[in-house]
């Protein structure tokens, strides 16, 4: 299932992911909280189900979900790795998985730095600088590990 980021219920959701209480969304917006709140429901459903379909594609063993920050957390069966799906505004769902990369000689470099950077932002959570996206990568989901 493909997320629909250009639908108006995902920017519901993309709004109480940064903690903007429903009535303000409704405020916000010009409409009723319930609808809010029914639209929320609705989004929650397709990223629990979006999430779970990638996992299931990646022969991912589904440890923990959490709708509300679109996060699910497992272990890759084929790769005997850590894995990580997440839902990105800017990126739509993405894998991750928790491995010591050569990411000097990678030629998606410049790719993963901008997705790591681009999903802290999304989540407000800081990370250091440095050149190397593994290490990146490593300090956000371990801070991502204690939202959920």
């Amino acid at each position: 299932m493909l997320l629909p980021i250009e639908d108006k219920q995902f920017g519901f959701w993309v709004m109480r992911r940064k903690g903007i209480p429903n009535i303000t969304i409704a405020n916000l917006l010009g409409i009723s909280r319930q609808a809010v709140s029914r639209g929320l429901l609705t989004m929650d459903k397709k990223i629990d189900t979006s999430l779970r379909e990638m996992a299931n594609a990646n022969q991912i063993a589904v440890e923990i979900i959490n709708v509300e920050h679109g996060i699910l957390m497992g272990r890759s069966i084929p790769f005997n790795a850590e894995a990580i799906i997440f839902v990105s505004e800017k990126h739509g769902v993405q894998v991750w998985y928790k491995h010591e990369g050569d990411c000097d000689s990678c030629q998606l470099y410049k790719d993963c730095i901008e997705l790591i950077w681009d999903y802290s932002k999304e989540l407000g959570i800081l990370i250091k600088t440095t050149d190397n996206p593994t290490i990146m990568a490593d300090e956000l989901f371990e801070k991502v590990k204690k939202l959920i």
